[in-house]
């Protein structure tokens, strides 16, 4: 029986989220399976990927293929560098204490370019919430000058026109005295 390892789609229209799973070649995409191996939501940024790392280096010992994105996602996890590792040991290339350390080696500098990646987005939408609350700041205070200045004339106008109103009626009183 040939077995692939793939994703297997749940979530709604839009928004995907897919279960990686084991399964026969032949049954559905989100039919039958033999083993659930994990998860993997893309609609997070970075995806977030839950994988049962034995169980899918396990699979792929026994010879599962895995699709396209699932190799991606088996190479991002360090489930393929493992089994790489693994073959160099069966080959006599190193022992197996050299092969965890090259493994562990590679999954700290891993995790770190992971945890740069997420304080990269973290900075990043900081300052683009700086921007916009300057923006808005600065947009309210446009707006505020734009009323006050509309306000203004018409105190001046109704002042002036107080004077003359004033005036008109000084004068109107001495032509009647006068």
């Amino acid at each position: 029986m040939a077995t692939k390892i793939r994703l297997q789609r749940h979530g709604k229209k839009g928004k995907p989220f897919y279960h990686v799973v084991v399964a026969d070649a032949r049954a559905p995409r989100d039919g039958k399976f033999i083993e659930r191996l994990g998860s993997y939501n893309p609609n997070t940024n970075p995806a977030t990927i839950i994988l049962d790392f034995e169980k899918s280096l396990d699979w792929v010992n026994k010879g599962a293929q895995p699709t396209d994105t699932v190799r991606a996602i088996l190479s991002y996890k360090g489930v393929l560098y493992k089994k790489h590792l693994q073959g160099g040991v069966k080959k006599g290339a190193f022992d197996e204490a050299k092969a965890e350390e090259l493994f562990t080696k590679w999954s700290e500098g891993k995790d770190a370019q992971i945890e740069g990646k997420k304080s990269g987005l973290a900075e990043t939408k900081g300052e683009a919430k700086k921007a916009a609350l300057a923006a808005e700041a600065k947009k309210k205070e446009d707006r505020a000058a734009a009323i006050a200045a509309k306000n203004a004339p018409v105190a001046e106008e109704t002042a002036a026109e107080e004077a003359e109103e004033a005036a008109d009626t000084a004068e109107n009183t001495e032509e009647t005295e006068g």
